[in-house]
């Protein structure tokens, strides 16, 4: 009896475990839970990214800085639909909208996965804690080649 139920347990657990990494399609009505106001703290000072529902084959945010009750920079960030995948593109503002990135040059992201709690670019990762939380890791890429991965913690 008792080892029924260990095989029942870990059958259970490994079908949980399975539901939770299955791969879904590249779509953005499977990351539509990104939309909304989010709220947090990085950089030591206050973050904010407001992210718009899917609509025309993309979502739109803006983010920014707050550092000692001024903006310190903003970014633009979109998510869209292209080639069966999809790619994440921001561009980087000073906070008198003076773009660090030339006219043409964006920020890209390229889709690696997405399951039913995470979406994961080449270079940041989005992770849904609950409804009203997120996780957003970021790749920073340091002067001496190194990488640093930097969590933004967001709620709503």
């Amino acid at each position: 009896m008792k080892s029924i139920f260990i095989v029942c347990l870990c059958f259970f657990s490994s079908t949980i475990l399975a539901q939770e990494e299955k791969i879904l399609e590249p779509k953005l009505e499977n990351i539509a839970w990104i939309a909304g106001h989010w709220k947090g703290e990085a950089f030591g000072g206050i973050t904010e990214e407001i992210w718009s529902e899917p609509s025309g084959g993309s979502m739109m945010a803006t983010f920014k800085l707050i550092n000692d009750g001024s903006v310190s920079f903003y970014e633009i960030e979109i998510i869209r639909e292209i080639e069966n995948s999809l790619i994440l593109q921001l561009k980087h503002f000073n906070n008198d909208l003076k773009g660090w990135e030339t006219k043409d040059e964006t920020i890209d992201f390229p889709l690696q996965k997405i399951t039913a709690s995470k979406v994961v670019f080449d270079g940041m990762t989005f992770e849904k804690v609950n409804t009203n939380e997120m996780n957003v890791y970021v790749d920073i890429h340091q002067k001496d080649g190194t990488i640093e991965t930097k969590k933004f913690n967001y709620t709503k």
